[in-house]
């Protein structure tokens, strides 16, 4: 009897690529597109994955900079579902900023906080580049990694530890409009009236920030 080695060889192809169908998880990382509003809780239960996996998924995200257009890992969702239900809900990404004096509050990405004071200051930017950092590496004065919302400050002008919402400057590498800060790092450079803004990127794509006078809201 005469051996078809064309019809083993087309089986066997389509054996192995059966395999590696079945070789691809089922329950792969899924990407959400936030909208105003979107904190880790609501996201929780609209997915049915807990807080505490999202933001393990999530680990460069800060709780308080979830604002419109920020890419999101969904742990155990398919991507393409996900991604295609987001995508029919194109929206404009604006930090909708509302300062109300009278009541010291102000609004952006669909969140209210209370302030306590404003300042403007001079502010400049820097990247985790080891030419940037000195002999520490990418961390703030505290020992955290660097991540967006993180700011370096001169202690006697903004505490460590004090949040603040940062205003009024351009740079594609951060929120439009508006992001909550917090003061955990320090540089000899920065005194007085002067912030260090990290944002994650390149030296090159950083440096595009140069200096500019920011509004800063210290929030509560």
């Amino acid at each position: 009897m005469k051996i078809n080695f064309k019809m083993i060889k087309t089986f066997a192809a389509l054996i192995g690529i059966s395999a590696a169908l079945q070789a691809v998880p089922v329950h792969a990382d899924g990407i959400h597109t936030a909208k105003e509003g979107n904190t880790f809780y609501t996201l929780s239960k609209q997915y049915g994955v807990s807080v505490d996996a999202l933001m393990k998924a999530n680990p460069q995200v800060s709780a308080t900079n979830i604002y419109s257009g920020l890419k999101l890992n969904i742990p155990g969702k398919t991507p393409t579902l996900v991604a295609q239900s987001e995508s029919a809900k194109a929206e404009v990404i604006t930090a909708n900023l509302n300062v109300q004096p009278e009541t010291n509050t102000v609004s952006a990405w669909g969140k209210v906080f209370n302030y306590d004071r404003t300042l403007q200051v001079k502010a400049s930017a820097y990247s985790s580049a080891s030419s940037e950092n000195g002999k520490w590496g990418a961390v703030d004065y505290l020992g955290n990694p660097l991540k967006l919302g993180t700011i370096a400050v001169d202690p006697s002008v903004i505490p460590i530890g004090t949040k603040v919402l940062v205003t009024g400057y351009t740079h594609p590498g951060l929120p439009k409009s508006a992001f909550v800060a917090t003061a955990t790092d320090m540089g000899s450079a920065i005194k007085g009236n002067r912030i260090d803004i990290f944002i994650p990127g390149s030296p090159s794509f950083v440096a595009d920030f140069g200096y500019q006078y920011v509004q800063l809201y210290v929030i509560q």
